[in-house]
C-alpha cells in the first residue's frame, strides 16, 4: 500500500538553523549521502529564491518550501523522493498559516508533516504566541489523525517541538523548570499529544529507547554543551500508533565533533518497516 522500496520508509527531521548557512557547513554533503525517503526541515529562514540550487531543488527530490511572511524567520520545508499526492501549507490558522511553521504532504498510505513550534520566552509575547499556537495545533493534530484513520492512512508529524517532555529529555532539567521549553504547562500539553486517549500520537524515538537519557537533539553553541552532551531532546517524530509500531530503528545523527556540525540541532531519523 505504501509503494516504498522494500516496504521501508525512512524519515529524517532536522532544524537546520538557517539553510543557507547550513549549506555552506556540510548540509549539501549530508543530503547527498542520506538514505532518507522523506526529509523534514525547520528554521529554513529563507525564501526559495535565496537558496542555492543544490538545496532549493536538488536532483532526485520533490521539494515544497513554506517560508514565513516575515523575512529571515522560521520557515519549513519537506523533501520526498517521490512526488506527493497532495501538499498542505499551514493547518487552517488565521494567525499562523503564514508564519512558516507547518507543511504536510500525502504520500501513499502516510501523511508526513514538518513542524516548527514557536520557541517562546517566559514573560514575553513570544511565550504568549507559543501558547496560542499550542492551543490551535492540538485540535488540528487530533482531526488530522481521525481523518487519516477514516482514509486508511497513517500520520507522522516531525520537527522541532521546542519542548522537552520528560526529565530524561533534558540534561540540566532542574535548572530549567522555570524556562520556556520545560515549563510544566508545556510538558503537560505535549503529554496530551502523546496520550493514547487524547492526542493519540506516539513519541517514536522514546518508544524505541524507553530507558535512556536523551538521546539529545539540540545543544547550545555556548560553552561546551555539545562536547559534554549537555543537550535537550526537543525534536520528535510523533506518529499514529500503528505506524509507530512499525518503527524498527530511531537514531540521532550526532556529528562526530563540534567542528563538523552544520546546525545546533542534529538530524533525527526513524526507519519504518511497513
Amino acid at each position: 500500500m505504501y509503494g516504498y522500496r522494500a516496504a521501508v520508509l525512512t524519515v529524517t527531521s532536522v532544524n537546520v538553523n538557517g539553510l543557507r548557512a547550513a549549506a555552506k557547513k556540510g548540509f549539501v554533503e549530508w543530503l547527498g549521502e542520506t538514505s532518507a525517503d522523506v526529509l523534514c526541515l525547520q528554521e529554513v529562514r529563507a525564501e526559495p529564491g535565496q537558496l542555492p540550487e543544490a538545496v532549493r531543488q536538488p536532483e532526485g527530490w520533490h521539494v515544497v518550501h513554506a517560508p514565513a511572511a516575515a523575512k529571515g524567520r522560521a520557515g519549513v520545508s519537506l523533501y520526498s523522493r517521490r512526488e506527493p499526492d497532495r501538499v498542505r501549507v499551514g493547518f487552517g490558522s488565521a494567525e499562523f498559516d503564514g508564519t512558516g511553521r507547518y507543511v504536510e504532504a500525502d504520500l501513499p498510505g502516510v501523511t508526513v508533516a514538518s513542524l516548527y513550534l514557536p520557541s517562546g520566552e517566559v514573560g514575553t509575547e513570544r511565550q504568549d504566541e507559543k501558547v496560542r499556537f499550542m492551543g490551535e495545533f492540538l485540535p488540528y493534530l487530533k482531526d488530522l489523525r481521525e481523518r487519516a484513520a477514516a482514509d486508511g492512512r497513517e500520520v507522522v508529524v516531525c520537527g522541532d517541538w521546542n519542548i522537552a517532555h520528560r526529565e530524561a529529555d533534558l540534561k540540566n532539567w532542574r535548572g530549567n523548570v522555570k524556562n520556556s521549553g520545560f515549563l510544566p504547562e508545556e510538558r503537560a500539553w505535549l503529554g496530551r499529544v502523546f496520550d493514547e486517549a487524547d492526542g493519540g500520537y506516539v513519541d517514536v524515538v522514546r518508544a524505541l529507547h524507553p530507558d535512556v537519557e536523551g538521546p539529545y537533539t539540540w545543544w547550545s553553541y555556548r560553552g561546551r554543551a555539545f562536547d559534554n552532551d549537555s543537550g535537550w531532546r526537543i525534536d520528535y517524530h510523533a506518529a499514529t500508533a500503528r505506524l509507530a509500531g512499525k518503527a524498527v530503528k530511531g537514531l540521532v545523527e550526532r556529528a562526530a565533533t563540534h567542528a563538523e556540525r552544520w546546525s545546533d540541532h542534529a538530524p533525527v531519523t526513524v526507519v519504518y518497516d511497513l
